[in-house]
Parts: C-alpha cells; sequence; structure tokens
C-alpha cells in the first residue's frame, strides 16, 4: 500500500492511512491489511445505504464524507461481521482482524480528527481466537536442515539456515543486515525489526564462525565492494526475500523436510522453541530476543516442555554445531 493519496478513496480514508504509517509507523503489510480491511467496511455500509445491487468490491466510496461517518452505528458493524462470516466466509482470525482495523480507524476518528464524537465500536466484543500451536523443527530434524546446507558449496546459504535457526530473526530482518551492522568484538549485530524498531542479536560462536566463513568470500569479491547488504545475489545486490525464500525451500527439500510447512518465518519459531526448550531461557528472555511488541504474542512457546539474552543465544543447541565445508 504505496499510494496514500488514491483517488478511490475518500479523503478521511487516506488521512488514515498516512497517519498509521507516518504517526504509528505501521509496517507497509499491516497498513495493507488495515486499508483493505476499512475499504470492504466502507463499501459494505455505503451499499446498505444505496442498495445499488452492485458486488461489494464494485461499490463506490470515494464520494463519502465525514457526514456519512457520523451515520454509522454499532448495528453497522455487527452486519459486517456477520456479512464477513457468512458470505466471505471469513475465519475466527479474520474476522477478528476486521474488528482490530476498524478499532484502530475508529479510534483514529474520535481520538484524533474528532471527526466522531462517539466510537461506535467501543462496546463490541468479539472472542480472541485461540492461537494455533507454532510449527517448527526438532532439533534433530534442525540438525539435518543444517547438515544439507553444509553439503552444498554455498557459504552464504549455510551462513542464512545458520542465522535463522539460532538467532530467531524475521526474514525481513536478515535481508536488511549490512555488514557494518556486525561487531565482531562484541559477537552481536543490529537487525530493524517492525516498526523500524532497533534491536541487538547476540551471536553465538556457530554464528560467528559461519558469517566469518562467508565473509571470508564475501569481501574477496571485487565486484561486490561497494554493496553494503552482508548477503548478496548474484547480481552482487542485496538478496531478496524471494531469493532467501528458495534457499529455505531448497535445504529443507535437500534435507527431506519438505511438505511439512516449514518457512523462513517457521525457523524463526524453531529457534525460540529451541532455546526454550533446551536453554532456560525464559518468556521475557525470547520476548527481548524475538523483538515481540507484547509477551502475549511470545507465551505461545511455553506449551513446551536465564541470565540474559545472550545466554539464551549461547543456549541454542545448534550453537556448537559449525561447517565441516571449510
Amino acid at each position: 500500500m504505496k499510494n496514500y493519496n488514491n483517488s478511490d478513496n475518500p479523503e478521511f480514508l487516506n488521512n488514515y492511512l498516512i497517519h498509521i504509517k507516518l504517526v504509528q509507523m505501521r509496517s507497509e503489510r499491516t497498513i495493507q491489511e488495515y486499508y483493505l480491511d476499512i475499504r470492504l467496511f466502507l463499501k459494505f455500509v455505503q451499499e446498505s445505504r444505496i442498495n445499488s445491487g452492485k458486488d461489494i468490491e464494485d461499490v463506490d466510496i470515494s464520494r463519502m464524507t465525514e457526514s456519512d461517518l457520523k451515520t454509522i452505528t454499532i448495528t453497522d458493524i455487527y452486519n459486517f461481521i456477520f456479512y464477513a462470516s457468512d458470505e466471505r466466509h471469513n475465519a475466527d482470525k479474520a474476522r477478528y482482524r476486521k474488528v482490530s482495523s476498524l478499532r484502530s480507524f475508529f479510534k483514529y476518528l474520535t481520538k484524533v480528527t474528532h471527526i466522531l464524537e462517539a466510537d461506535p465500536i467501543k462496546d463490541i466484543d468479539v472472542a480472541v481466537p485461540k492461537k494455533a500451536l507454532p510449527k517448527f523443527l526438532s532439533l534433530n530434524e534442525s540438525m539435518r536442515l543444517l547438515e544439507a546446507s553444509d553439503s552444498t558449496d554455498s557459504k552464504r546459504d549455510y551462513c542464512i539456515i545458520t542465522l535463522f535457526l539460532n538467532c530467531g530473526m524475521r526474514l525481513s530482518e536478515l535481508v536488511g543486515i549490512n555488514i557494518s551492522d556486525i561487531d565482531f568484538y562484541e559477537n552481536r549485530l543490529r537487525v530493524l525489526g517492525k516498526g523500524n524498531k532497533e534491536r541487538m542479536v547476540y551471536l553465538n560462536s556457530a554464528c560467528v564462525d559461519a558469517l566469518n566463513n562467508y565473509l571470508a568470500i564475501r569481501r574477496d569479491d571485487p565486484k561486490a565492494a561497494n554493496e553494503p547488504a552482508l548477503f548478496i545475489s548474484n547480481q552482487k545486490k542485496r538478496i531478496s526475500k524471494r531469493r532467501v525464500q528458495q534457499i529455505v525451500e531448497n535445504t529443507l527439500q535437500a534435507a527431506g523436510l519438505d511438505g511439512k510447512g516449514i518457512t523462513t518465518h517457521k525457523l524463526r519459531h524453531t529457534a525460540a522453541t529451541l532455546m526454550y526448550q533446551y536453554g532456560d531461557a525464559d518468556v521475557l528472555t525470547l520476548k527481548e530476543l524475538l523483538g515481540h511488541a507484547s509477551v502475549s504474542t511470545t507465551e505461545i512457546y511455553t506449551h513446551l516442555s536465564d541470565d540474559n539474552v545472550r545466554a539464551a543465544v549461547e543456549s541454542n543447541p545448534l550453537a556448537k554445531i559449525k561447517s565441516e565445508n571449510k
């Protein structure tokens, strides 16, 4: 959702998108999700007023005004939730997200712009959907994945898999790492997480070893000398998210672990789970390590049976596994 002045939107919606981008510093993904939910809601409300018989997606909301917003009631919101469930077949999680999107929107309209005096959604109580247990690799499966990666000639790919499994970083965080972000004196690196929040990720010996082996090759490439990114493509540019996903997919297949629903994000779950299972890392430590905004997000790992964040990373059972392919 890069365009925040879409002529198909009413002005108040474009202004809201700008607000959550610049003031709340929401991620592009979150902005896109909120936008689609709110746009659909406005189209639903507009159609309920004019009864044009059009498909909801074809309803024009560009001329909606602040006066139209003031006619929205709690009944409209309940009808929209029912529509999402009955006609769009949204599951609990999708319906809950729509309500969350509308909460944000109406809070903006009442608390920031004061377009509305009363918040029509404030008395709506929607049950929080149960969180599914995260998919992750077992310790033996994780070791198989590392072995499969180590059997290739790519120090880069092995380093990528090692960082995912030991540090629990997000895909966007890994792709965004610059060489200058690495501090080998303190054995840590800086990553940019959700909401452009910086945090330090501590590196255990397996990570340091993998990084040194990769950088020995990376720094000898004169064509990549001016590229600040740590991980680069064959074109000597910052590696793309999709390419990293392909590397993980190919390695999973080589390890015989494809078909298990494991993604780059599931490797993040794997790192957190291994540290919780084997490293005596408590929930608050994992929250700090993973860069979660709320401990409730981290608590999902407590279904499995610290002194500090560095100790949690060092306790990862994969910390001592280093490349045999020197």
